[in-house]
């Protein structure tokens, strides 16, 4: 028991805890805890029960328009999910035992929120890729406009969420939001806000 109901951090457990950003994809067989911040990004969190094989991606937009996005395929989610799923199954998970957590795609700044806004896009597009797949969703935390802090156990499958809501956090977040916007990938431009 922790005291105070604290959470337990990776190292008290003996797991290694890896950190993942924008275009970031991370895939485990051991115990490993995998956390990421997410404003309007989205990140899927895949599991197979009985391998244990656990595995995070955070991805920024759905697809590229560009026609080539090679060095920065995964700060899309069509590559991202793709690379998720195979990364997975080379370390023995079974694409039919996948199931999935699904976090962010909140509106973090402050712009006016419209069925084309990349959270929106973000969203759509996620749950259409994995109802599509056929992985099932055992649970989400979507929309908003609270920017998430996510753990997820590999070992578990567990996946916790802690929404940030602080003006100043929510801030820095916005701040690196349209820093991405204004740093698009090399391979090619980027548009995430027509005016």
């Amino acid at each position: 028991m922790v005291p105070g109901g604290a959470l337990p951090e990776a190292a008290d457990l003996g797991e290694t805890e890896v950190t993942i950003y924008v275009g970031g994809l991370h895939v485990a067989d051991e115990p490993t805890v995998i956390r990421t911040l997410l404003g309007s990004c989205v990140s899927v969190c895949l599991w197979d029960p009985v391998t244990r094989v656990g595995g995070m991606n955070h991805f920024m937009l759905p697809r590229s328009t560009a026609p080539e996005v090679e060095g920065d395929a995964l700060r899309f989610g069509v590559h991202a999910m793709d690379r998720l799923i195979g990364t997975m199954m080379k370390l023995g998970a079974a694409r039919r035992r996948l199931v999935a957590k699904v976090f962010g795609g909140a509106h973090v700044l402050a712009l006016r929120t419209s069925s084309e806004s990349v959270a929106e896009q973000n969203v759509r597009f996620v749950r259409g890729f994995l109802r599509d797949e056929g992985i099932p969703v055992a649970g989400e935390d979507l929309g908003g406009d609270h920017a998430r802090h996510v753990r997820f156990y590999t070992a578990s499958g567990r996946a916790l969420v802690r929404r940030i809501s602080s003006a100043a956090a929510l801030a820095r977040l916005a701040l690196r939001e349209r820093r991405a916007e204004a740093a698009p990938p090399a391979s090619g431009d980027v548009v995430l806000f027509e005016a």
